[in-house]
């Protein structure tokens, strides 16, 4: 299509036969541009409603033509004026739009051409003249006439910076666009370039662009030119964006595509020439899989689930995801240590050797392990024990472990609980997620190559639990004797047996464990050691393991007796010996510099030199405080570090018989200390206290140590105690500590952790303990070692607790109540 322009009349002409498919973009100068703008309008035109399109002035557009009317009115107008008005309809899908269907602004149109199209329909060119006002309807039949009114663009000044500026980024936007879209004809650029007047530019953008018809609409209606431009310059940049990311998606998609297709054909070309050489590498590694299931000793059910899965992979592509899923969950099967055991070491005295020789005490664990090897030897086949050792930090809990698998000769397996908090470590996860693998047992199973390992669980007390589920009750069948033979992996989807598996759990206390978890466990108590176990495991263990670790021998650095207990006394405050191994550690490194520098130094370390090496002494230990204080008693208390002794205190003072409890006490503790005072208020006669006292005294009983919290019953008869030495002001008996819970009527009740508490009672110098009568049975289990020194008085009663405990001397300067 080429055009030419009438000087006479300034109108555009077409010079050739014009198609709609023409790549050659017509265009208008600023003068053309002007001759549009003084075009007449008639006060009346016919309506042509256009479908899916808006008509703006100046620009060339084709629309086809097939309603009745619509065709009446071009062939009646092309043939007298050629200018008729159009209007965009509001509705696309009506054939016959309504005057309140129409849009009210429009364009007034030049009939350029008619072509009879080949498909038998009808295509017109037309040409936007100005933009115009329907004012009214005037008639509908043959076709719509409209009254209409002139539009004029408002213009903005000449030279205005912002303006050229928004025509500038409009340019730029259409030229991006018109790179960006496949859809738009790349000669359509030069047009861009070549276009002089701004308002033309602005329409010409307007009517190509890919946006909505309300959109086009709004541009048209708007008069003022630069808001035109404006709007214009929104709508194009939404389109940038959308066509850059379009491309960006099908970029993507394409390289996925060709991806694929290249793996497709390597993988077809590898097969062929593995053909014609002879061997496939996949059927080679189905038949290696094959071959190794059959040397498995598992049983016809996994043997079945092992057949039909590798049938599985063999249909699948190698070059899937599931694939390698698939070949994973194989590998782990064969992997796997079914039914595979180590011998076990029936040498009972070698067993005994060798758990004297690792650890120092420990009797009645070394004790149930010798048993059950002993009726493992004469019965051939038993289920393993569920043994948990629960004891204070230190004492050898996690490393007895490794001493019982060294003493059957089994393989040793250790899986830390702490912080667990996720199911899916116990039982795995299953095989259809990404990243799928079995749980923490399994993989243990299956790196030792044994299905009757010693399975250490160690710190089971710290067991967490959320929304990922509750490990604990994961642990419920795997530490069930009874069920554990058929433990299911969520990853393995079969059973796995870990009946002969020997688990050992370590807790510090099982306070936090399930009842249910406690009672599928055998239950061993491990106490702190003495003071004379420590300097035991010290030369025993300790400083031959840390002289070796520092490079050191014999001769570099000797311990005497009486340097280790300073240590143990002055440097550490533990039941078990790890700040002992600790600060052996670093007289060890203090020495290895020594060494190392050759400088002249003793090898025997004394009292003397601890303070130089390990500094001033961190703990001062704990010391009966006598009895010159009415008042002060003596108890002793359990923690999950070892036993230590702790004063009451009760103090009077005038007031209005109110009780006050400080020192950071639990709620237990609290109940004890008013249980106290309430059987001290009963049985005032006995005690010869009169009632007005209870009016007129305040009672303040306080446990020192106020940072640290305490709780629980035990300190009951402590309390009692202290209370009536505080209103009687007799004195406390010397050297005398007690542990009790009491109730309102006087009796007094058995506690735990009674060897704790009978530790902390020798380290303080305590020579007499007052303890229930049913906790007889605890002393009774207790060696000589622990108890030798110490007389035990047992109660039934708290009028005993005050017979033995208070003296009938009263103590210095004593309160005198009126």
């Amino acid at each position: 299509m080429s055009i030419s322009q009438d000087n006479k009349n300034n109108n555009l002409i077409i010079t050739s036969p014009v198609n709609e498919d023409s790549d050659f973009i017509p265009l208008i100068s600023e003068e053309d541009e002007e001759s549009l703008n003084l075009t007449q309008i008639p006060e009346s035109l016919p309506i042509l409603p256009l479908r899916n399109t808006v008509l703006f002035p100046g620009v060339i557009i084709p629309i086809t033509v097939g309603r009745n009317k619509s065709m009446k009115l071009v062939r009646d107008f092309y043939h007298k004026t050629k200018i008729i008005g159009t209007l965009a309809q509001k509705d696309p899908n009506s054939d016959d739009p309504a005057p309140d269907e129409l849009y009210k602004t429009g364009t007034i149109a030049h009939l350029l051409r008619i072509l009879e199209m080949p498909d038998g329909s009808t295509s017109v060119i037309i040409q936007g003249k100005k933009r115009f006002h329907l004012e009214e309807i005037l008639s509908t039949e043959p076709y719509l006439i409209g009254k209409v009114s002139s539009m004029d663009d408002s213009k903005p000044r000449k030279k205005d910076p912002e303006f050229e500026a928004i025509i500038g980024s409009l340019k730029d936007l259409s030229l991006k666009i018109i790179k960006l879209s496949s859809n738009i004809p790349p000669e359509t650029s030069f047009a861009v370039r070549n276009i002089e007047s701004s308002s033309f530019l602005i329409n010409f953008i307007s009517s190509n662009s890919d946006i909505k018809i309300t959109e086009k609409q709004q541009l048209l209606e708007t008069n003022n030119l630069k808001k035109r431009a404006t709007l214009l310059l929104q709508y194009l940049a939404r389109e940038v964006q959308m066509l850059e990311l379009k491309n960006d998606i099908q970029n993507k998609v394409k390289l996925d595509i060709d991806q694929q297709q290249r793996e497709y054909f390597l993988h077809q070309q590898m097969k062929t020439i593995q053909d014609e050489l002879g061997g496939n590498p996949l059927e080679q590694e189905i038949e290696e899989l094959k071959a190794k299931g059959r040397k498995k000793k598992w049983n016809k059910e996994v043997s079945a689930v092992f057949l039909k899965e590798v049938e599985k992979l063999n249909r699948l592509n190698p070059a899937t995801g599931e694939y390698s899923v698939q070949i994973n969950y194989l590998q782990t099967l064969l992997e796997l240590p079914w039914n595979e055991y180590t011998k076990d070491n029936f040498d009972l005295r070698r067993a005994q050797r060798i758990l004297d020789n690792d650890h120092f005490g420990l009797e009645k664990v070394k004790e149930r392990i010798i048993e059950h090897l002993a009726v493992l030897k004469l019965k051939g086949d038993l289920k393993s024990p569920i043994i948990c050792l629960q004891g204070p930090p230190g004492v050898g809990k996690t490393s007895l472990g490794k001493s019982v698998a060294k003493a059957l000769n089994r393989k040793y397996i250790r899986m830390s609980l702490g912080g667990l908090h996720d199911e899916a470590e116990i039982r795995g996860h299953r095989k259809t997620y990404i990243g799928a693998m079995p749980g923490r047992i399994v993989q243990s199973l299956k790196k030792t190559k044994s299905s009757n390992p010693v399975f250490v669980l160690d710190e089971i007390d710290k067991v967490g639990r959320d929304f990922h589920g509750d490990p604990a009750s994961a642990l419920l069948e795997v530490l069930d004797p009874e069920q554990n033979s058929t433990f299911y992996d969520n990853f393995l989807e079969l059973e796995y047996d870990l009946s002969k598996v020997l688990f050992i759990a370590t807790a510090n206390t099982t306070s936090t464990i399930s009842p249910a978890l406690i009672d599928r466990m055998e239950l061993i108590n491990i106490s702190g050691y003495i003071l004379e176990e420590k300097v035991e495991i010290a030369n025993r263990h300790l400083i031959p393991k840390e002289l070796l670790n520092h490079g050191l021998s014999k001769k570099h650095l000797v311990f005497p007796k009486n340097t280790i207990e300073y240590i143990i006394d002055n440097h550490t405050r533990e039941s078990g010996v790890r700040e002992l191994d600790k600060q052996i550690a670093k007289i060890c490194r203090v020495t290895a510099m020594k060494v190392a520098l050759h400088e002249s130094y003793d090898p025997q370390i004394r009292i003397r030199d601890i303070e130089t090496i390990l500094g001033s002494p961190k703990f001062l230990k704990d010391k009966y405080q006598g009895n010159e204080f009415a008042g002060v008693v003596t108890g002793l208390a359990w923690t999950a570090t070892g036993g230590e002794i702790l004063f009451v205190e009760t103090s009077l003072s005038k007031g209005k018989g109110n009780l006050t409890i400080t020192g950071n006490l639990g709620d237990v503790m609290k109940e004890s200390a008013v249980i106290a005072l309430e059987y001290i208020k009963s049985h005032n006669e006995r005690m010869e206290i009169k009632p007005s006292l209870f009016e007129n005294w305040n009672v303040h009983i306080h446990v020192p140590e106020g940072a640290i919290p305490k709780d629980g019953p035990s300190a009951g008869i402590t309390m009692v105690t202290s209370i009536a030495s505080a209103i009687t002001q007799r004195k406390v008996k010397k050297s005398i500590a007690m542990t009790g819970e009491i109730t309102l009527r006087g009796k007094v009740l058995p506690v735990g952790g009674i060897k704790e508490k009978i530790l902390a009672a020798k380290r303080a110098d305590i020579k007499e303990i007052i303890i229930s009568e049913e906790n007889r049975k605890d002393i009774s289990e207790i060696k000589n070692i622990y108890i030798n020194g110490l007389t035990f008085h047992y109660v039934d009663n708290i009028l005993q607790v005050l017979d033995l405990a208070l003296l009938k001397e009263k103590v210095d300067n004593p309160l005198i109540f009126e």
